[in-house]
């Protein structure tokens, strides 16, 4: 009868498939760890900027070449965030995310939200945790409610309700839907509130989906606060795609970079902290080389809709020009350290004494990504075809920056999210 491997086994052959295939895991974290010491005390600042007074803390951007490990990082960041009671969410910038586009990046912040502790839908599983009793809670109510917010009163209206119709699940499932980015009918609310007798409190109105895809994500992060965790982490990669994107489409990304970095006066996100990625050569070939630092104020101030976001985008670019943290390419200490970690892994993971091997031929690059992967592979040929004489082709993939055609731009929606 065959043996079953056991958990550590288990755990180090899916480090080992995750980092063959260049898409790092939680076992690969734990396998390999950090080699970005900066990034990571960077990182636990803002977490303890948050902390502090979650109105002032700043974003970080990081920049890299393909391959140096940038997912890899934000899968570690994404650990030390869970450990510390964060709501996190770890966001691509895609076709389906365009990142100058708040109400989809929001949505994708919801379904890729992470509770600690808890494997639920994230804004289901935080609004469990609410408590009127407790002063997290209090505090959050009386925000929800003040001026000072920014929120239209729809939103204290349904906290109101959530709060205290929860005899009507129909109604709270409605509610937190809407907190997760779907439409609530005004009536619905009304009628909630008429049976509390409270609609003169609440003079709530239908809202245009551009107003709500901006205070959703304030409103959100205030509700994780009021739930008692720490705060809400957003790990946004491949922010490079807007370079692909039309002259107004990455004006505006750079707007809406600089605003989740807190770089835009007015428009922080109390309890909200954002790390973005994206390549390290993108200030070259699009800023500079695209000409982005010189027309796209230009091209967004001559926009009725977008004028004011001009300054916001020029923000948004002197961050990546200046403000971007470089990612460390690894150095022979890191590449022997590491080396060692994986062939102990691989020999754990497989019951064997794996031999050694050399480093892929274009090391020129100190990519970590293509020393990981030539590695492994080549023990895995050794294992599997022990005294075979075979060899490994490896190919650089070109990053393009081109204009995609399926990405242009679509008609700024002025509907209201709800129906009166």
């Amino acid at each position: 009868m065959r043996e079953e491997p056991t958990q550590e086994i288990v755990g180090q052959r899916r480090a080992l498939e995750a980092l063959r295939n260049g898409v790092p895991n939680g076992d690969a974290v734990r396998v390999l760890g950090c080699n970005q010491p900066e990034a990571e005390r960077r990182f636990l600042q803002q977490l303890d900027a948050v902390a502090r007074s979650p109105s002032e803390a700043h974003g970080l951007l990081v920049a890299g070449d393909f391959g140096t490990g940038k997912s890899h990082l934000f899968q570690y960041l994404e650990n030390l965030a869970l450990e510390r009671n964060y709501v996190c969410s770890r966001i691509v910038i895609s076709k389906e995310t365009p990142l100058y586009d708040p109400e989809k990046v929001y949505r994708a912040a919801i379904e890729a939200a992470v509770v600690p502790g808890r494997h639920g839908q994230a804004i289901q599983e935080v609004s469990l945790r609410l408590d009127p009793p407790r002063q997290v809670y209090s505090d959050f109510y009386l925000w929800a409610r003040s001026a000072e917010s920014g929120i239209a009163p729809l939103f204290p209206a349904t906290l109101h309700l959530h709060e205290n119709l929860r005899n009507d699940p129909e109604l709270v499932e409605k509610i937190t839907s809407f907190w997760s980015g779907e439409r609530i009918l005004v009536s619905d609310v009304r009628k909630g509130l008429r049976e509390l007798n409270e609609v003169a409190n609440f003079p709530i109105r239908a809202v245009p989906i551009r107003e709500l895809a901006l205070q959703r994500p304030r409103f959100a992060a205030r509700l994780m606060l009021g739930a008692g965790y720490r705060g809400w982490v957003w790990l946004i990669d491949e922010v490079e795609l807007i370079g692909r994107y039309s002259v107004l489409q990455r004006g505006r990304s750079y707007a809406e970079l600089a605003r989740w970095l807190g770089r835009v006066k007015g428009q922080h996100y109390p309890g909200l902290t954002v790390v973005a990625a994206i390549t390290d050569d993108f200030v070259t070939v699009i800023l500079r080389e695209k000409g982005d630092m010189d027309n796209i104020a230009p091209r967004l101030q001559s926009h009725r809709l977008y004028s004011e976001r001009a300054s916001w985008a020029e923000t948004g670019m002197n961050v990546i020009e200046r403000q971007a943290l470089r990612l460390d390419p690894p150095d022979d200490e890191t590449l022997q350290r590491t080396y060692a970690r994986l062939k102990e892994v691989h020999a754990t993971a497989y019951a064997w004494e794996p031999p050694d091997v050399p480093s892929p031929t274009q090391a020129a690059s100190r990519r970590m990504r293509s020393f990981v992967r030539f590695w492994i592979n080549a023990w895995d040929l050794k294992r599997l075809y022990p005294g075979e004489e075979l060899g490994i082709e490896a190919h650089e993939l070109q990053h393009t920056y081109s204009e995609a055609d399926g990405l242009r731009d679509t008609p700024a929606r002025e509907s209201s999210e709800t129906s009166p």
